[in-house]
């Protein structure tokens, strides 16, 4: 049995995560600024801590204290229209709170520190690459989401100098039941007017939620696991290929095309996540031997809808 701290455990990933911890014997602190709302999402067997302000100040270390992992999912959704505003707090809730949480590590006594530092990221540290193939060697990008996310990354990676193991989930687009990706794409999908975005060439690194979890899990458990860990299923799709599977598990048409120009006006710059993609594969998830609940697409798919 584990001790292990989670921050944004009420979000998708968080959730599913603490489910699986619970159910292999673990025991959970979440970290929220919603004691109450943690509460009735999480359940009884959940040690909820408070932490009021992520982006202001570090969590209670002594939340922290005798910890044997931590996993830091803190992060403003992404999915949203790229103001000025928005954009700094996409990058503080990430940056700042892992920052502070690392600071939190840092001032327990070296005994009570934790060993593993589990820390969230996404495949968007890689920048828009075409069709090239992106292991975890693969240099990062230069655009807003690449820029964040490496900054993102530098502030676990202090944790080492704290004696701490850390890892880096680059997590891709998670299909799940509720919420995810999939919550806007089905809809149109589901009338049979949906298809490829913008001829559909771009890459899109799927994961099934059950592989995120699976890959963190095993990131915490596995000594060798350390740095960056692309969390993306083994074969990435085109989104032409991403649009035809999941029309044939929808037995719906996906032949109507969406234009570059319509997502732009509707999304603004946000609309590059879909226009542009990474061919992320798991070069590091394959050698440390995990395998995979949820390999192929259409299979995934259907789980999902």
């Amino acid at each position: 049995m584990s001790l292990v701290v989670v921050t944004g455990a009420t979000g998708l990933i968080g959730q599913a995560l603490v489910r699986e911890l619970l159910e292999r014997g673990d025991q959970v602190i979440a970290l929220t600024r919603d004691p109450g709302r943690a509460r009735r999402a999480l359940g009884e067997e959940v040690n909820i801590q408070a932490w009021p302000q992520p982006v202001a100040a570090p969590p209670p270390a002594e939340a922290i204290d005798g910890a044997d992992g931590v996993v830091n999912l803190l992060g403003e959704p992404v999915a949203q229209r790229w103001t000025s505003r928005a954009k700094a707090r996409i990058r503080d809730s990430r940056v700042l709170g892992t920052r502070h949480v690392v600071a939190a590590i840092a001032a327990l006594p070296a005994d009570r520190r934790p060993r593993v530092l589990v820390a969230q990221s996404a495949t968007g540290v890689y920048g828009p690459r075409g069709d090239e193939e992106l292991d975890e060697s693969a240099a990062s990008g230069s655009d807003f989401l690449a820029e964040m996310a490496k900054a993102w990354e530098a502030e676990a990676l202090s944790a080492r100098a704290h004696g701490v193991r850390v890892v880096t989930t680059r997590t891709g687009v998670v299909l799940s039941r509720g919420g995810g990706a999939l919550e806007k794409m089905l809809p149109p999908f589901r009338l049979g007017v949906g298809g490829p975005v913008a001829g559909g060439r771009q890459y899109l690194p799927w994961i099934h939620l059950s592989d995120v979890v699976g890959g963190m899990l095993h990131a915490l458990d596995d000594e060798r696991a350390d740095g960056p860990l692309n969390l993306t299923a083994p074969r990435p799709v085109s989104n032409a290929e991403f649009s035809k599977a999941l029309g044939r598990v929808l037995r719906r048409p996906a032949v109507v095309p969406v234009p570059a120009l319509a997502l732009r006006l509707l999304y603004g710059e946000m609309a590059t996540i879909v226009l542009t993609g990474q061919r992320a594969v798991p070069r590091a998830l394959g050698e440390l031997g995990y395998a995979f609940r949820q390999p192929e697409l259409d299979a995934a798919l259907a789980d999902v809808v």
